[in-house]
């Protein structure tokens, strides 16, 4: 199948030598302005959903890992050159050789949520609230499987809050569940079209982004 031109970046912030690497590893909000600077000006109000722009913050035995995904080619020359290194390339053709039945394995950290009824006792009603442990899991469940994606395995860990203080002066504080595992494609257009717009809330704050790769 043709899909639309995606792009995934990998910058690795060299947190030794920039404090703004430091920074920004630290604040949801000041990562969101990094990522949003590679982009060109002018894409409007929503310049993020705009542009297709997904990122994520992984952490490893080797450093930080700042994963962007976009519609629009990000210019990693926009980084100062001692934030650290960047590589890009198209996702289109792992796209385009999906199929039915395809293996993969999968990466994401999501702000699972509920919305609370009318009639509750736990909040607010129609208040958003975040969900954890089993609970988390059931909802990646049902995301992955409107997306067409059937998960095989599931481990799921809690992180720390992305959080930060906007311009506005208002803190921005989503939850947040890193889940890994194996899947099955079961409908490539559905997955594809889920994968691009990403999943859940707290987007521009470094949640939704669906990582996969073939199994091999």
């Amino acid at each position: 199948m043709s899909t639309k031109p995606l792009w995934v970046t990998e910058i690795r912030p060299d947190t030794r030598s920039s404090r703004d690497a430091r920074r920004d590893i630290n604040s949801a909000v000041g990562l969101h302005h990094r990522v949003m600077s590679l982009f060109p000006d002018g894409l409007g109000q929503d310049a993020r959903q705009t542009a297709g722009v997904l990122f994520r913050l992984d952490e490893g035995p080797s450093g930080h890992v700042i994963l962007v995904q976009s519609a629009v080619k990000p210019d990693v020359g926009r980084l100062d050159g001692t934030y650290g290194m960047a590589r890009c390339k198209e996702l289109t053709p792992l796209l385009e050789g999906l199929k039915t039945g395809t293996r993969v394995h999968y990466r994401i950290t999501a702000n699972a949520t509920r919305k609370l009824g009318k009639n509750t006792t736990a909040g607010r009603p129609k208040q958003i609230v975040p969900l954890h442990g089993e609970e988390a899991e059931e909802w990646w469940v049902r995301q992955a499987e409107r997306a067409g994606l059937g998960l095989r395995t599931i481990v799921s860990a809690p992180l720390s809050d992305a959080a930060g203080v906007r311009s506005d002066k208002n803190k921005v504080v989503h939850a947040r569940t890193r889940f890994d595992g194996q899947a099955v494609v079961q409908e490539v257009a559905a997955l594809v079209e889920q994968l691009a717009a990403g999943f859940g809330r707290g987007k521009s704050y470094g949640c939704g982004l669906l990582s996969i790769a073939p199994a091999r």
